[in-house]
């Protein structure tokens, strides 16, 4: 998968298209992430021992990583994502400028 989690990224599509965060975490197998303040949904929770009041609470639920693109540090716009191998080691590269992500 070409996003990771600490990625910085743009949301593409969906009600929350424009948004820029960081990925939380991503799901490979399932080709979804979570994004930070992205796709954020109300959860009822039973009182336990961490959340002894219980309530609603508010998480961010999962997104197809087709909905995201990966932001370029250097130039802080969103790119396409191509894989080189450099040193016998595969890299991610930026479509736009070419430039290695991976440092």
């Amino acid at each position: 998968m070409y996003i990771k989690t600490g990625d910085k990224v743009k949301v593409i599509t969906g009600k929350d298209k424009g948004t820029e965060a960081v990925v939380l975490k991503a799901f490979p197998k399932k080709d979804r992430v979570i994004v930070e303040g992205v796709n954020v949904m109300k959860k009822h929770q039973k009182p336990n021992s961490a959340n002894p009041q219980g309530g609603i609470i508010e998480m961010e639920a999962p997104i197809h990583v087709s909905n995201v693109m990966l932001i370029d540090a250097s130039t802080g716009e969103p790119t396409r994502v191509g894989f080189k191998v450099e040193e016998g080691k595969k890299v991610r590269i930026s479509k736009k400028t070419g430039e290695v992500l991976d440092k």
